[in-house]
C-alpha cells in the first residue's frame, strides 16, 4: 500500500501563523518549526499519540529518548528537580543551544515516550525569539527532535524540512535558516558530576568556566540518555570520507579554510561559520550523488560538536 500523504501548510513566523502552529500542535498535530540550532519536528509532550507519531514519522528508534522544549526556566522547573548546576547553567546560557538533563519532578505530565521511559528528562529553552512565542502560545511542553528522516542530515531550512517530511506532517513554521547550525550542547546533571552527553552549539569550555567544576565526557559503551548518541547518525546518502587532504575526481570535497573546494564551511577557519554551513553543504553535496571528501577541522571549540557529526555522518550504517 501507498503511504498516505497529507497536506503540509506553510506558515510564517507572524502572530497569526504561531497560533495557527500552536492550535495544531495542542491538537495533536505535529508541525516542523525553527530554533537557533536546527529546525525540530514538534509534538505536544504531554500527548502520547503525539510524541508516538514523531516516532513514526521519523522512522526513529523508540529507545531514543526526546528533548522536550518550553518557554523559559519556570517551565523547566515543574518537569524536572533543579539543582544548583542548572540553575548556574540556565543564568548564563538559557534562553540558547544547551539541553539540561535533570530527574523527572513528581506529578510532571510528560509522556514516557518523550524520556523512552528513563527517570530523567531532557529539557530546553531555545533562543530564536519565534520557537519561544510558539511554545508560550501552546502553554506547555512540545517534544522536538529534528525535523528530518531519522539518521539523515539534520535541517537547517524549512525547505530542508519540506523535503524530508513534506507531506507527512500537519505543518512547517518558517522563520528563515538556523543561526547555530548544529544541535544543542547536551549536559547531564542528574548524578554526582556534570556529563557531557552530546557536543552541539555551546562550547563544553563554556559550560567548565561556568560551573568552575570538571566536566566528565559520556562513556560510549554507556546506555543512550540523551539524543544524538547513536553511532551513525546525520547522514547524507553519500559515503562521507573525513580528515581528506587530497581529493579522488569521484568525489565532492567540504573545505575548512583556504583551498579550492566545492563547498567550503569556512574559507576564514571561523568555527562558528563553519557550524552554522554544516549541514546545509552537506545536504547541496549529498543532491550532487557523489561521495562527499571532508576536509580536517581543529577539534577545539565548537569543532567537538562539528566532528561529532561528521564522525557519525561517515560511520558504518
Amino acid at each position: 500500500m501507498s503511504e498516505t500523504r497529507i497536506e503540509t501548510e506553510a506558515l510564517t513566523p507572524s502572530r497569526a501563523g504561531i497560533d495557527h502552529a500552536a492550535a495544531l500542535l495542542r491538537a495533536g498535530q505535529l508541525v516542523a518549526f525553527p530554533t537557533e540550532t536546527v529546525y525540530g519536528l514538534g509534538a505536544d509532550a504531554r500527548n502520547g499519540a503525539a510524541v508516538a507519531a514523531i516516532y513514526a514519522t521519523k522512522g526513529r528508534p523508540s529507545f531514543n529518548p526526546l528533548i522536550a522544549h518550553v518557554a523559559d526556566v519556570a517551565a523547566a522547573q515543574k518537569l524536572v528537580q533543579w539543582n544548583d548546576w542548572a540553575e548556574a547553567m540556565a543564568a548564563a546560557f538559557w534562553p540558547g543551544p544547551l539541553t539540561l538533563v535533570l530527574p523527572l519532578r513528581e506529578g510532571h505530565d510528560v509522556s514516557p515516550l518523550v524520556t523512552a521511559g528513563l527517570q530523567t528528562l531532557a529539557v530546553r529553552v531555545p533562543a530564536k525569539a519565534c520557537a519561544r512565542d510558539l511554545l508560550a502560545a501552546v502553554d506547555g511542553p512540545v517534544a522536538a527532535p529534528s525535523a528530518n528522516p531519522s539518521g539523515r542530515i539534520s535541517p537547517t531550512t524549512a525547505e530542508h524540512v519540506r523535503v524530508g517530511l513534506g507531506g507527512k506532517i500537519a505543518a512547517i513554521l518558517d522563520d528563515g535558516p538556523c543561526a547555530v547550525g548544529v544541535e544543542s550542547t547536551i549536559l547531564g546533571l542528574a548524578g554526582d558530576m556534570p556529563v557531557l552527553l552530546r557536543p552541539g552549539g555551546l562550547a563544553a569550555e563554556d559550560i567548565r568556566s561556568v560551573l568552575g567544576h570538571p566536566v566528565a565526557d559520556r562513556d560510549a559503551m554507556d546506555p543512550l540518555t540523551a539524543p544524538g548518541q547513536l553511532l551513525s547518525h546525520y547522514a547524507p546518502n553519500a559515503s562521507v570520507r573525513l580528515n581528506a587532504t587530497e581529493y579522488d575526481p569521484g568525489e565532492v570535497s567540504l573545505g575548512f579554510g583556504r583551498g579550492i573546494f566545492d563547498l567550503n564551511l569556512s574559507e576564514h577557519g571561523d568555527l562558528a561559520e563553519a557550524a552554522a554551513n554544516l549541514f546545509g553543504h552537506l545536504h547541496a553535496l549529498d543532491a550532487r550523488g557523489m561521495p562527499i571528501a571532508v576536509a580536517p577541522v581543529p577539534e577545539v571549540g565548537l569543532g567537538v560538536a562539528i566532528n561529532d557529526r561528521l564522525r557519525r555522518a561517515a560511520a558504518p550504517r
